[in-house]
């Protein structure tokens, strides 16, 4: 498989994370593209600084280049996550306004019907954010804000990264165990 993976401003860069060891564990194919402040909110939020962040991937584009490989139909993947989504990026997609590796990227998995998940993070959310989400969900993005359950128990923050970063990949047809599934 290959994924890429995308990460844009907005809280919760330890989705990202998680989700780049995750695929990484698996032997999944990585391609990474960060934008300015998702490369910003890893640093504030995990300590985590742009070289660390490419090395957990097997491939980084930088954002402004709209040449690279993930940035045409031609490059075939298995989808797309991005985690966190700021509100701007998933306007941007919502919208066609491909203006970065990042949006353009999203944009060739709808226009090639390719998963696209999408972690949107806000709160609360304006009438905007929910009609760009509502635009996305009927072109068959995934939207999954990254809201835990709790009907598992979890017993710290790892948990609760574990849960989201499985129910991401579950999205993506990934198989895992980094979740107990209900009725387990």
């Amino acid at each position: 498989m290959k994924i890429i993976v995308g990460i844009s401003g907005g809280s919760g860069a330890i989705y990202a994370l998680g989700i780049l060891k995750a695929l990484k564990d698996l032997n999944i194919e990585t391609h990474l593209v960060v934008s300015t402040m998702g490369e910003y909110v890893v640093n504030h939020e995990c300590g985590v600084n742009l070289e660390e962040l490419k090395e957990m991937a097997d491939c980084f584009y930088e954002n402004y280049d709209l040449a690279a490989a993930i940035s045409s139909g031609s490059f075939k993947t298995d989808g797309m996550i991005i985690a966190p989504c700021s509100m701007k990026t998933l306007a941007a997609i919502a919208h066609g306004y491909s203006d970065s590796l990042l949006t353009r990227a999203a944009d060739v998995c709808i226009k090639d019907k390719r998963r696209l998940v999408l972690l949107p993070r806000e709160t609360p959310l304006s009438s905007i954010h929910l009609e760009n989400m509502l635009k996305l969900s009927n072109l068959g993005v995934t939207i999954m804000p990254p809201t835990p359950g709790f009907y598992n128990h979890p017993q710290d923050l790892s948990d609760i990264v574990s849960s989201i970063v499985g129910r991401s990949l579950d999205q993506l047809n990934v198989e895992h165990d980094l979740i107990k599934r209900w009725g387990e």
